[in-house]
Protein backbone atom coordinates (compact mmCIF):
# COMPACT_ATOMS: atom_id res chain seq x y z
CA UNK A 1 0.00 0.00 0.00
CA UNK A 2 1.84 3.20 -1.59
CA UNK A 3 0.40 5.85 1.29
CA UNK A 4 2.07 8.40 -1.28
CA UNK A 5 -1.49 7.70 -3.25
CA UNK A 6 -3.13 9.61 -0.58
CA UNK A 7 -1.62 12.75 -1.27
CA UNK A 8 -3.96 15.73 -1.64
CA UNK A 9 -2.53 16.46 -4.99
CA UNK A 10 -2.33 13.03 -5.89
CA UNK A 11 -6.05 12.39 -5.38
CA UNK A 12 -6.77 15.64 -7.45
CA UNK A 13 -5.08 13.67 -10.53
CA UNK A 14 -6.37 10.80 -10.19
CA UNK A 15 -9.67 12.65 -10.29
CA UNK A 16 -8.90 14.31 -12.89
CA UNK A 17 -7.83 12.07 -15.09
CA UNK A 18 -10.94 9.69 -14.71
CA UNK A 19 -11.92 10.30 -18.04
CA UNK A 20 -8.55 9.61 -19.71
CA UNK A 21 -7.62 6.65 -21.87
CA UNK A 22 -4.99 4.74 -19.42
CA UNK A 23 -2.66 3.88 -22.17
CA UNK A 24 -1.76 7.11 -22.53
CA UNK A 25 -1.60 7.70 -19.26
CA UNK A 26 0.52 5.15 -18.90
CA UNK A 27 2.70 6.29 -21.71
CA UNK A 28 3.27 9.71 -20.43
CA UNK A 29 4.69 8.35 -17.15
CA UNK A 30 3.90 9.69 -13.84
CA UNK A 31 4.81 12.98 -12.60
CA UNK A 32 5.26 12.08 -9.02
CA UNK A 33 8.79 10.51 -8.03
CA UNK A 34 7.12 7.59 -5.42
CA UNK A 35 4.44 6.89 -7.67
CA UNK A 36 4.57 4.39 -10.59
CA UNK A 37 2.46 5.39 -13.52
CA UNK A 38 0.94 1.87 -13.48
CA UNK A 39 0.10 2.21 -9.68
CA UNK A 40 -2.09 5.83 -10.86
CA UNK A 41 -3.35 3.77 -13.82
CA UNK A 42 -4.75 1.21 -11.30
CA UNK A 43 -6.19 3.69 -9.25
CA UNK A 44 -7.73 5.81 -12.23
CA UNK A 45 -9.53 1.94 -13.57
CA UNK A 46 -10.44 1.30 -10.18
CA UNK A 47 -12.07 4.69 -9.28
CA UNK A 48 -13.90 4.42 -12.75
CA UNK A 49 -15.37 0.72 -12.02
CA UNK A 50 -16.45 2.49 -8.38
CA UNK A 51 -18.69 4.83 -9.87
CA UNK A 52 -21.87 3.12 -10.38
CA UNK A 53 -21.28 -0.14 -8.28
CA UNK A 54 -19.80 1.76 -5.31
CA UNK A 55 -20.98 5.61 -5.38
CA UNK A 56 -20.00 5.95 -1.51
CA UNK A 57 -16.65 4.56 -2.24
CA UNK A 58 -16.26 6.90 -5.81
CA UNK A 59 -17.45 10.11 -3.47
CA UNK A 60 -14.93 9.57 -0.54
CA UNK A 61 -12.02 11.49 -0.60
CA UNK A 62 -8.97 9.39 0.48
CA UNK A 63 -9.95 6.10 -0.72
CA UNK A 64 -7.35 3.66 -1.59
CA UNK A 65 -8.37 1.19 -4.14
CA UNK A 66 -7.36 -2.27 -4.79
CA UNK A 67 -6.67 -4.21 -8.33
CA UNK A 68 -9.41 -3.54 -10.30
CA UNK A 69 -9.81 -7.05 -10.17
CA UNK A 70 -11.21 -7.01 -6.38
CA UNK A 71 -13.38 -4.25 -7.50
CA UNK A 72 -14.96 -6.62 -10.51
CA UNK A 73 -15.35 -9.21 -7.62
CA UNK A 74 -16.82 -7.46 -5.25
CA UNK A 75 -20.55 -7.02 -4.42
CA UNK A 76 -22.37 -3.60 -5.77
CA UNK A 77 -23.83 -1.47 -3.13
CA UNK A 78 -26.71 -1.97 -4.12
CA UNK A 79 -27.23 -6.38 -3.54
CA UNK A 80 -24.78 -5.53 -0.24
CA UNK A 81 -27.45 -3.33 1.39
CA UNK A 82 -30.31 -6.51 -0.07
CA UNK A 83 -28.06 -8.85 2.25
CA UNK A 84 -27.81 -6.54 4.99
CA UNK A 85 -31.43 -6.71 5.26
CA UNK A 86 -32.25 -10.67 4.92
CA UNK A 87 -29.99 -11.49 7.93
CA UNK A 88 -30.51 -10.21 11.35
CA UNK A 89 -28.50 -10.17 14.95
CA UNK A 90 -25.78 -8.59 17.04
CA UNK A 91 -22.58 -9.63 15.41
CA UNK A 92 -21.61 -11.42 12.03
CA UNK A 93 -18.25 -13.14 10.63
CA UNK A 94 -17.51 -12.22 7.09
CA UNK A 95 -14.62 -14.80 6.55
CA UNK A 96 -13.75 -14.07 2.74
CA UNK A 97 -14.31 -10.36 3.14
CA UNK A 98 -12.72 -9.02 -0.13
CA UNK A 99 -12.78 -5.58 -0.44
CA UNK A 100 -15.25 -4.88 2.11
CA UNK A 101 -18.64 -4.03 0.70
CA UNK A 102 -20.48 -6.34 2.35
CA UNK A 103 -19.28 -5.98 5.70
CA UNK A 104 -20.07 -2.05 5.13
CA UNK A 105 -23.76 -2.75 4.95
CA UNK A 106 -23.60 -5.46 7.86
CA UNK A 107 -21.88 -2.68 10.16
CA UNK A 108 -25.32 -0.77 10.01
CA UNK A 109 -27.47 -4.05 11.31
CA UNK A 110 -24.99 -5.30 13.40
CA UNK A 111 -23.08 -4.49 16.80
CA UNK A 112 -20.38 -5.86 15.55
CA UNK A 113 -18.66 -7.09 12.02
CA UNK A 114 -15.51 -9.29 11.78
CA UNK A 115 -14.07 -9.04 8.32
CA UNK A 116 -11.58 -11.58 7.19
CA UNK A 117 -9.00 -11.24 4.22
CA UNK A 118 -6.26 -13.50 3.64
CA UNK A 119 -4.60 -11.24 1.07
CA UNK A 120 -3.07 -8.54 4.17
CA UNK A 121 -2.76 -5.97 1.12
CA UNK A 122 -6.14 -5.97 0.69
CA UNK A 123 -6.89 -5.81 4.23
CA UNK A 124 -4.88 -3.20 4.74
CA UNK A 125 -6.54 -1.11 2.19
CA UNK A 126 -9.87 -2.19 3.51
CA UNK A 127 -8.75 -1.07 6.80
CA UNK A 128 -7.87 2.16 5.98
CA UNK A 129 -11.02 2.81 3.87
CA UNK A 130 -13.39 1.94 6.85
CA UNK A 131 -11.86 4.75 8.50
CA UNK A 132 -12.22 7.11 5.82
CA UNK A 133 -16.05 5.92 5.38
CA UNK A 134 -15.94 6.58 9.24
CA UNK A 135 -17.46 2.39 10.44
CA UNK A 136 -15.95 1.54 13.65
CA UNK A 137 -17.32 -1.58 14.43
CA UNK A 138 -15.72 -3.54 12.24
CA UNK A 139 -12.88 -5.87 12.96
CA UNK A 140 -10.14 -6.78 10.08
CA UNK A 141 -8.43 -9.52 9.75
CA UNK A 142 -5.43 -10.34 8.14
CA UNK A 143 -5.92 -13.91 7.49
CA UNK A 144 -7.33 -16.71 6.67
CA UNK A 145 -10.71 -16.34 7.89
CA UNK A 146 -11.52 -20.26 8.24
CA UNK A 147 -8.64 -20.58 10.74
CA UNK A 148 -9.61 -17.58 12.11
CA UNK A 149 -12.57 -19.35 12.54
CA UNK A 150 -11.24 -22.47 13.80
CA UNK A 151 -9.01 -20.85 16.21
CA UNK A 152 -11.71 -18.51 18.02
CA UNK A 153 -13.94 -18.82 21.24
CA UNK A 154 -16.61 -16.52 20.01
CA UNK A 155 -20.04 -17.50 18.78
CA UNK A 156 -21.37 -15.53 16.23
CA UNK A 157 -24.99 -14.50 14.84
CA UNK A 158 -24.52 -15.52 11.33
CA UNK A 159 -21.16 -16.27 9.23
CA UNK A 160 -20.86 -14.91 5.54
CA UNK A 161 -19.18 -16.41 2.62
CA UNK A 162 -18.45 -15.78 -0.24
CA UNK A 163 -16.08 -19.08 -1.58
CA UNK A 164 -13.15 -17.70 -4.03
CA UNK A 165 -14.38 -18.47 -7.60
CA UNK A 166 -10.53 -18.43 -8.53
CA UNK A 167 -8.52 -21.31 -9.19
CA UNK A 168 -4.76 -21.17 -9.82
CA UNK A 169 -5.08 -24.44 -11.61
CA UNK A 170 -8.23 -23.79 -13.21
CA UNK A 171 -8.74 -20.19 -13.50
CA UNK A 172 -12.13 -19.17 -13.20
CA UNK A 173 -14.25 -21.72 -11.82
CA UNK A 174 -17.83 -21.93 -10.54
CA UNK A 175 -19.05 -25.32 -9.11
CA UNK A 176 -18.75 -25.21 -5.23
CA UNK A 177 -16.37 -28.11 -4.82
CA UNK A 178 -13.72 -25.89 -6.87
CA UNK A 179 -13.85 -22.77 -5.16
CA UNK A 180 -12.49 -21.53 -1.84
CA UNK A 181 -13.58 -22.89 0.94
CA UNK A 182 -15.20 -25.97 -0.24
CA UNK A 183 -18.39 -25.21 1.84
CA UNK A 184 -20.48 -28.48 2.15
CA UNK A 185 -18.10 -30.74 4.44
CA UNK A 186 -17.74 -27.59 6.66
CA UNK A 187 -21.26 -27.14 7.60
CA UNK A 188 -21.16 -28.96 10.68
CA UNK A 189 -18.14 -27.31 11.87
CA UNK A 190 -19.62 -23.91 10.81
CA UNK A 191 -22.54 -24.53 12.79
CA UNK A 192 -20.90 -24.91 15.97
CA UNK A 193 -19.91 -21.28 15.33
CA UNK A 194 -23.16 -19.71 14.41
CA UNK A 195 -26.57 -20.86 13.79
CA UNK A 196 -27.17 -18.79 10.14
CA UNK A 197 -25.27 -19.20 7.28
CA UNK A 198 -25.52 -17.07 4.27
CA UNK A 199 -23.65 -18.24 1.37
CA UNK A 200 -23.18 -16.15 -2.11
CA UNK A 201 -22.59 -18.55 -4.96
CA UNK A 202 -21.94 -17.58 -8.78
CA UNK A 203 -25.32 -16.79 -10.18
CA UNK A 204 -24.84 -19.69 -12.88
CA UNK A 205 -25.47 -22.53 -10.48
CA UNK A 206 -28.19 -25.03 -10.58
CA UNK A 207 -30.80 -24.03 -7.39
CA UNK A 208 -32.04 -27.41 -6.84
CA UNK A 209 -28.33 -29.24 -7.36
CA UNK A 210 -26.81 -26.70 -4.59
CA UNK A 211 -30.04 -27.18 -2.15
CA UNK A 212 -28.80 -30.45 -2.45
CA UNK A 213 -25.12 -30.11 -2.18
CA UNK A 214 -25.70 -27.90 1.05
CA UNK A 215 -28.25 -28.72 4.12
CA UNK A 216 -30.66 -26.88 6.55
CA UNK A 217 -31.00 -24.59 3.62
CA UNK A 218 -34.12 -21.67 4.92
CA UNK A 219 -34.05 -19.92 2.06
CA UNK A 220 -32.49 -18.80 -1.24
CA UNK A 221 -32.38 -15.16 -2.50
CA UNK A 222 -32.07 -14.89 -6.34
CA UNK A 223 -30.62 -11.12 -6.54
CA UNK A 224 -31.15 -9.19 -9.93
CA UNK A 225 -30.29 -5.51 -11.37
CA UNK A 226 -31.60 -4.43 -14.43
CA UNK A 227 -32.89 -7.87 -15.05
CA UNK A 228 -29.37 -9.06 -14.97
CA UNK A 229 -28.71 -11.84 -12.07
CA UNK A 230 -26.06 -10.55 -9.81
CA UNK A 231 -26.18 -13.05 -6.83
CA UNK A 232 -27.37 -16.18 -5.65
CA UNK A 233 -27.76 -16.53 -2.24
CA UNK A 234 -28.22 -19.18 0.20
CA UNK A 235 -29.41 -19.08 3.80
CA UNK A 236 -29.02 -21.85 6.21
CA UNK A 237 -30.14 -22.18 9.49
CA UNK A 238 -28.93 -24.50 12.10
CA UNK A 239 -31.40 -27.34 12.34
CA UNK A 240 -33.73 -25.95 10.08
CA UNK A 241 -35.83 -28.26 8.08
CA UNK A 242 -39.31 -27.39 6.88
CA UNK A 243 -40.05 -25.59 3.38
CA UNK A 244 -37.39 -23.59 1.55
CA UNK A 245 -38.36 -20.12 0.30
CA UNK A 246 -37.85 -18.58 -2.86
CA UNK A 247 -37.32 -15.16 -3.32
CA UNK A 248 -36.94 -12.93 -6.10
CA UNK A 249 -35.67 -10.01 -6.37
CA UNK A 250 -35.01 -7.58 -9.71
CA UNK A 251 -34.27 -4.52 -8.67
CA UNK A 252 -34.34 -1.27 -11.77
CA UNK A 253 -34.25 2.44 -11.98
CA UNK A 254 -37.95 3.26 -10.87
CA UNK A 255 -39.07 0.09 -9.54
CA UNK A 256 -38.58 -3.10 -7.45
CA UNK A 257 -39.99 -6.08 -9.06
CA UNK A 258 -40.39 -8.92 -6.25
CA UNK A 259 -41.83 -12.57 -6.12
CA UNK A 260 -41.71 -15.47 -3.54
CA UNK A 261 -43.00 -18.98 -4.10
CA UNK A 262 -41.92 -22.06 -2.08
CA UNK A 263 -39.84 -24.44 -2.86
CA UNK A 264 -40.87 -27.76 -4.97
CA UNK A 265 -44.43 -25.90 -4.71
CA UNK A 266 -46.74 -28.14 -7.06
CA UNK A 267 -48.57 -25.97 -8.68
CA UNK A 268 -49.93 -26.06 -12.70
CA UNK A 269 -49.83 -23.62 -14.96
CA UNK A 270 -52.96 -23.08 -17.59
CA UNK A 271 -52.39 -22.59 -21.32
CA UNK A 272 -53.64 -20.08 -23.67
CA UNK A 273 -52.75 -18.93 -27.67
CA UNK A 274 -51.68 -15.03 -27.20
CA UNK A 275 -54.71 -12.94 -26.13
CA UNK A 276 -54.54 -9.65 -25.37
CA UNK A 277 -51.27 -9.27 -23.40
CA UNK A 278 -47.78 -10.68 -23.43
CA UNK A 279 -45.15 -10.85 -20.53
CA UNK A 280 -41.66 -11.84 -20.60
CA UNK A 281 -40.50 -12.55 -16.72
CA UNK A 282 -37.54 -10.74 -15.53
CA UNK A 283 -34.24 -12.90 -14.90
CA UNK A 284 -34.47 -13.43 -11.56
CA UNK A 285 -38.04 -15.43 -12.57
CA UNK A 286 -35.89 -17.05 -15.21
CA UNK A 287 -33.61 -18.45 -13.15
CA UNK A 288 -35.64 -19.39 -10.08
CA UNK A 289 -37.54 -21.72 -12.71
CA UNK A 290 -40.79 -19.94 -11.51
CA UNK A 291 -42.97 -20.50 -14.18
CA UNK A 292 -45.71 -22.41 -13.03
CA UNK A 293 -45.98 -20.38 -9.43
CA UNK A 294 -46.11 -16.99 -11.28
CA UNK A 295 -49.16 -17.64 -13.96
CA UNK A 296 -51.32 -19.13 -10.61
CA UNK A 297 -49.89 -16.36 -8.99
CA UNK A 298 -51.03 -13.69 -11.96
CA UNK A 299 -53.77 -15.42 -13.35
CA UNK A 300 -52.26 -15.60 -16.84
CA UNK A 301 -51.65 -18.35 -18.72
CA UNK A 302 -48.51 -19.73 -20.27
CA UNK A 303 -47.91 -20.12 -24.37
CA UNK A 304 -45.87 -23.42 -23.87
CA UNK A 305 -44.95 -25.65 -21.48
CA UNK A 306 -41.24 -24.88 -22.56
CA UNK A 307 -41.57 -20.69 -23.58
CA UNK A 308 -41.69 -19.05 -20.54
CA UNK A 309 -44.06 -16.24 -21.90
CA UNK A 310 -47.40 -15.45 -20.36
CA UNK A 311 -50.38 -13.86 -21.85
CA UNK A 312 -53.62 -12.52 -20.23
CA UNK A 313 -57.29 -10.58 -21.49
CA UNK A 314 -56.82 -7.53 -18.80
CA UNK A 315 -53.32 -6.23 -17.95
CA UNK A 316 -51.78 -6.88 -14.81
CA UNK A 317 -48.98 -6.25 -12.69
CA UNK A 318 -46.16 -8.94 -13.90
CA UNK A 319 -42.75 -9.15 -12.52
CA UNK A 320 -40.83 -8.61 -15.79
CA UNK A 321 -41.35 -6.63 -18.98
CA UNK A 322 -45.25 -6.07 -20.23
CA UNK A 323 -46.35 -5.53 -24.15
CA UNK A 324 -49.72 -4.80 -25.74
CA UNK A 325 -50.26 -7.45 -28.69
CA UNK A 326 -50.73 -5.73 -32.11
CA UNK A 327 -50.88 -8.72 -34.39
CA UNK A 328 -50.23 -12.57 -33.79
CA UNK A 329 -48.84 -14.60 -37.11
CA UNK A 330 -47.38 -17.33 -38.40
CA UNK A 331 -43.84 -17.88 -38.64
CA UNK A 332 -43.40 -16.04 -42.30
CA UNK A 333 -40.10 -13.60 -43.06
CA UNK A 334 -41.96 -12.02 -46.34
CA UNK A 335 -45.44 -11.32 -44.38
CA UNK A 336 -43.07 -10.23 -41.03
CA UNK A 337 -41.78 -7.39 -42.68
CA UNK A 338 -44.80 -6.07 -44.10
CA UNK A 339 -45.90 -5.49 -40.67
CA UNK A 340 -42.44 -3.76 -39.60
CA UNK A 341 -42.32 -0.53 -41.64
CA UNK A 342 -38.72 0.83 -41.85
CA UNK A 343 -37.66 -2.40 -41.43
CA UNK A 344 -36.81 -1.53 -38.05
CA UNK A 345 -37.42 -4.23 -34.29
CA UNK A 346 -36.49 -5.42 -31.19
CA UNK A 347 -36.01 -9.36 -31.58
CA UNK A 348 -36.94 -11.91 -28.41
CA UNK A 349 -36.63 -15.40 -29.35
CA UNK A 350 -38.11 -18.22 -26.83
CA UNK A 351 -38.58 -21.89 -27.51
CA UNK A 352 -37.89 -21.09 -30.90
CA UNK A 353 -35.44 -23.24 -33.64
CA UNK A 354 -33.88 -20.16 -34.75
CA UNK A 355 -31.53 -17.56 -33.00
CA UNK A 356 -31.59 -13.93 -33.37
CA UNK A 357 -28.83 -13.35 -35.48
CA UNK A 358 -30.30 -15.90 -38.09
CA UNK A 359 -33.84 -14.23 -38.33
CA UNK A 360 -32.17 -11.08 -38.49
CA UNK A 361 -30.00 -12.20 -41.59
CA UNK A 362 -33.03 -13.54 -42.46
CA UNK A 363 -35.46 -10.90 -42.74
CA UNK A 364 -33.04 -7.97 -42.95
CA UNK A 365 -34.85 -6.40 -40.42
CA UNK A 366 -32.14 -4.00 -37.90
CA UNK A 367 -32.56 -3.96 -34.50
CA UNK A 368 -34.04 -1.14 -32.43
CA UNK A 369 -37.19 0.89 -32.54
CA UNK A 370 -40.20 0.84 -30.75
CA UNK A 371 -41.63 -2.74 -32.22
CA UNK A 372 -40.91 -5.99 -30.22
CA UNK A 373 -41.30 -8.75 -31.98
CA UNK A 374 -41.53 -12.49 -30.35
CA UNK A 375 -40.59 -15.80 -32.08
CA UNK A 376 -41.68 -18.75 -30.12
CA UNK A 377 -44.35 -21.59 -30.02
CA UNK A 378 -47.89 -21.88 -28.39
CA UNK A 379 -48.96 -24.77 -26.85
CA UNK A 380 -50.04 -26.74 -30.20
CA UNK A 381 -45.85 -26.48 -30.95
CA UNK A 382 -46.80 -23.77 -34.12
CA UNK A 383 -44.30 -21.56 -34.43
CA UNK A 384 -45.39 -18.09 -34.28
CA UNK A 385 -44.42 -14.31 -34.41
CA UNK A 386 -46.11 -11.96 -32.06
CA UNK A 387 -46.04 -8.30 -33.09
CA UNK A 388 -46.03 -5.88 -29.71
CA UNK A 389 -45.63 -2.51 -28.47
CA UNK A 390 -43.91 -2.48 -24.96
CA UNK A 391 -46.01 -0.73 -22.14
Amino acid sequence: MNLNILEENVQQYITDNLKSEITKLILKGSPFEDISSQELANQVIAKQKSEKKLPTWFNTSKIYYPPKLSIEQTSSEITAKYKSAIIEGSSIIDITGGFGVDCFYFAKTFNKVTHCEINEELSKIVSHNYKELDVSNITTIAGNGFEFLKNTKQHYDCIYIDPSRRSDVKGKVFLLKDCLPYVPPKIDFFFTKANNILIKVSPILDITNTINDLKNVKEVHVVAANNEVKELLFLLEKDYNNTIKIKTINFQKDQLQSYYFAYKDEVQASYSEPLDYLYEPNSAILKAGAFQQIAKHTNSFKLHQHSHLFTSKMLITFPGRAFKIDAILKYDKKKLKKFLPGNKANFTTRNFPKTVAQLRKETKIKDGGAIYVFFTKINKSDLITIICSKI
